[in-house]
């Protein structure tokens, strides 16, 4: 055991000294913004001071939510640096056509088009930035490429864009609406300018525009080739191990009578049944925002009929389908936690006021933001910096208000402070449990600690540098120690029903750990290839990617043994239905998280799928996939818990089980999968920018399919709603079979 602790402590401690040498050398290397940008005769294009305001106007209409910026973001709406950077493109070349050929670009011969467009890449490829002055001056003829594509923007934002899903007066202030092109510009700017001395630009020649001489790098090809080597070099390194030691593994001596029957809730146990229900409510909201949102993609401004976007536009939806995604599965797991540390440790003093006091917390987090989020989009908290600290931060997944993600990051504080005091005697013993109380420790203390990151941006950091503390909230904190507390919850309860030992599950839980955390810490640099980051990213990212997808082809083996345990006598089948969920848990891990994020995660793959459908695909499988799967398990099996002598109605869990689980894969692979493979030859064969566009989008063929998602959607709802039925019928009743007799020397809960 002491070797497994040592080699746990060694990756995580090399781990996070190589992610933050590499966020040194992003610090050092990001895109420069601008203090003024001028012509070559010395008229201001943008003044002082615009870029940075540009992006908190961004940031405050609803930032990723609405389009994309380098990639990150929603769907429906383009990505408006490559937007930007092909209308530019497009309006320098037909310029100069009309003025030496007499007619359009598109028009010339290919001869004369090679001409024009060589020329272009070579203006617009060449760094002007003056770094002592801050100065950027460009040509004549990109600057009124900039005055024309900011007209065309303030259109699209002043008067609505449907295909977008862009209602009017989405941005009417002039003045705002010149900034926000202004940081349109610089965005497009660093990803058509090289850097300095090398012959790629800031973001690694991303995205793919061929006009300017935007195609992937060298180095995207070759670490793609290393990093499906190390894939299959990983892949069988698995194999050999499961082969050798695995195979064969006893289940050890299994109780004739379920352990917990007779167990007598605490009153802090008792009181974790209210995250519970909220739990059920919020997911039931999520599902129905999720349907309004994935609409928006067909009807633009309205829903079946119905003009919505004035008062619900699609990038509140969008938000709040994603913040409640986050939130409900939080709160599933954090309850988890509360029900799991009296009943290894103690009921400590005011434990159960504790959990009333987070519980009433997390509503007004949740409420709050939501609120203060709606407001920010409707540009009704004025001018200053309100939107920043109660609106909206602009960024995925962590789009709450500055005010609203410290007083989530106080809340869970206060849940790793109850947590610890109830299990600190358990710690205090040196017995068998010792070392998976010792790991489900340092998971909830990362869990509180890791959300932190979230405060690494301010409301002007450079964007480069924003998305590189984001990543490490959305892929090191969701992900990453959220899989760590996942592995330890899943190993306690089997240990709690008797079916594994506590020695047995303490050692699984830390080598799958060590496993998982080798790759998954600095593989969070997959997702910032393209994010102006230095080359560095690309090639660590590749690598630890691989690394980090190695295990999950092999989380069959957890689905196996899972459903061996839930066999193994017939007092485990009341408990079965947890135990299901934590079996698809193992089967979306391998395909969501697996094949879908590698078919992504590869650098030239990523270059040309980067913002398309492709990751929604993995983002709904791995994100609900896993995450919501095993929250819902967990759930499960906490209420199963509390009243382990009552039998369940199964009827409406089955139901909710196949549902859930066809019509997530309904949804992703009649729908989802087709449109992102579709878009990403439109990336390969014309541009990243016409992948994204309306034209393109807007095709009966993408129509079509994007209407057929509604097979998937329905199905996962019905799931949805006979989950949320079964859980409020375990208050009201009628999910419990009251014929059914039990113990007489059991103790009933009631709750």
């Amino acid at each position: 055991m002491r070797k497994l602790w040592l080699a746990f402590t060694a990756v995580v401690v090399i781990s996070f000294a190589v992610l933050g040498w590499v966020g040194f050398r992003i610090y050092q290397q990001v895109p420069p913004v601008p203090a003024r940008v001028v012509t070559s005769g010395g008229a201001v294009v943008i003044p002082e001071g615009a870029i940075h305001a540009g992006q908190n106007v961004w940031q405050s209409m609803g930032g990723m939510e609405v389009g994309s910026i380098w990639g990150h973001g929603s769907y429906v709406a383009p990505d408006w640096t490559a937007d930007w950077l092909h209308r530019e493109a497009v309006f320098i070349l037909d310029e100069w056509s009309r003025a030496e050929f007499g007619g359009e670009y598109a028009a010339l011969s290919p001869e004369q088009q090679g001409q024009l467009q060589r020329r272009l890449q070579v203006m617009i490829r060449r760094n002007t930035y003056d770094p002592a002055t801050g100065v950027l001056e460009i040509d004549e003829v990109r600057a009124r490429a900039f005055e024309a594509n900011t007209e065309h923007f303030a259109g699209v934002f002043r008067d609505g864009r449907e295909e977008y899903a862009i209602p009017p007066g989405a941005l009417s202030d002039p003045g705002k609406l010149r900034q926000l092109a202004a940081f349109f510009f610089w965005t497009a700017w660093a990803a058509s300018t090289n850097r300095p001395g090398e012959t790629i630009t800031y973001t690694s020649n991303w995205p793919h525009e061929p006009l300017v001489g935007n195609v992937p790098t060298g180095e995207a090809v070759v670490w793609t080739g290393v990093s499906i080597i190390l894939l299959l070099a990983g892949i069988a390194a698995m194999v050999w191990y499961y082969a050798g030691r695995r195979e064969d593994e006893p289940l050890g001596t299994i109780p004739t009578g379920d352990p917990l029957l007779g167990y007598r809730a605490t009153p802090s146990q008792l009181a974790t049944v209210k995250y519970f229900w909220t739990v059920a409510a919020l997911f039931l909201v999520q599902i129905l925002l999720g349907v309004v949102a994935a609409h928006y993609g067909v009807e633009g401004g309205g829903f079946y009929g119905i003009d919505i976007a004035s008062f619900l536009p699609y990038t509140v939806a969008r938000t709040w389908h994603l913040q409640l995604g986050i939130f409900w599965i939080a709160t599933a797991w954090l309850a988890a936690g509360l029900y799991i540390a009296p009943a290894v440790g103690t009921e400590p003093k005011g434990q159960r006021l504790g959990v009333n006091i987070l519980f009433v917390a997390l509503l007004l987090v949740v409420v709050g933001s939501m609120a203060g989020q709606w407001l920010s989009v409707m540009q009704s908290l004025g001018s200053g910096t309100a939107w920043f600290y109660f609106g909206h931060s602009g960024y995925e997944y962590i789009d709450l208000g500055r005010a609203f993600q410290i007083a989530l990051l106080v809340g869970l504080f206060l849940w790793l402070f109850l947590m610890v005091r109830a299990i600190r005697p358990a710690l205090q013993r040196r017995d068998e449990q010792r070392s998976i109380l010792a790991l489900f420790l340092i998971a909830s203390v990362a869990i509180a600690a890791f959300y932190g990151a979230a405060l690494g941006y301010g409301r002007s950091t450079n964007l480069a540098i924003a998305e590189y503390w984001r990543w490490w909230v959305v892929h090191l904190w969701v992900e990453g120690f959220f899989e760590v507390f996942a592995t330890v919850v899943i190993a306690f309860l089997f240990a709690r029903l008797k079916l594994v030992s506590l020695r047995t599950a303490g050692q699984a839980s830390v080598l799958s750990s060590t496993i998982f955390l080798s790759g998954g810490i600095i593989g969070t640099l997959h997702h910032l290839y393209f994010s102006g980051t230095p080359t560095v990213v690309l090639a660590l990212g590749a690598v630890f990617s691989a690394l980090e997808v190695v295990p999950l082809l092999f989380v069959g083996y957890e689905a196996w043994h899972n459903i061996r345990l839930s066999k193994a006598t017939s007092w485990v089948r009341k408990y079965r239905w947890p135990i299901y969920f934590f079996v698809s848990v193992a089967f979306w891990n391998m395909l969501g998280a697996g094949l879908f994020g590698f078919m992504i995660n590869p650098p030239i793959a990523l270059y040309y799928m980067q913002g398309l459908n492709t990751t929604p695909v993995h983002g709904h499988a791995a994100l609900f996939g896993v995450y919501g799967m095993l929250g819902i398990g967990l759930m499960l099996f906490a209420l199963r818990a509390l009243r382990p002598e009552e039998t369940w109605r199964e009827g409406p869990v089955k139901l909710a089980f196949w549902a859930i689980n066809v019509g997530l894969f309904a949804m992703v692979v009649v729908s989802l999968l087709p449109v992102g493979l579709m878009q990403t030859w439109a990336s390969v064969t014309e541009g990243y920018w016409f992948a994204r566009s309306a034209e393109f989008l807007q095709s009966s063929t993408m129509q079509t399919l994007r209407w057929l998602r509604i097979i998937g959607d329905t199905i996962f709802a019905i799931g949805a709603l006979a989950l949320v039925w079964f859980i409020a019928g375990l208050t009201t009743g009628h999910s419990i079979d009251k014929n059914e007799e039990w113990s007489p020397d059991a103790t009933k809960v009631r709750v």
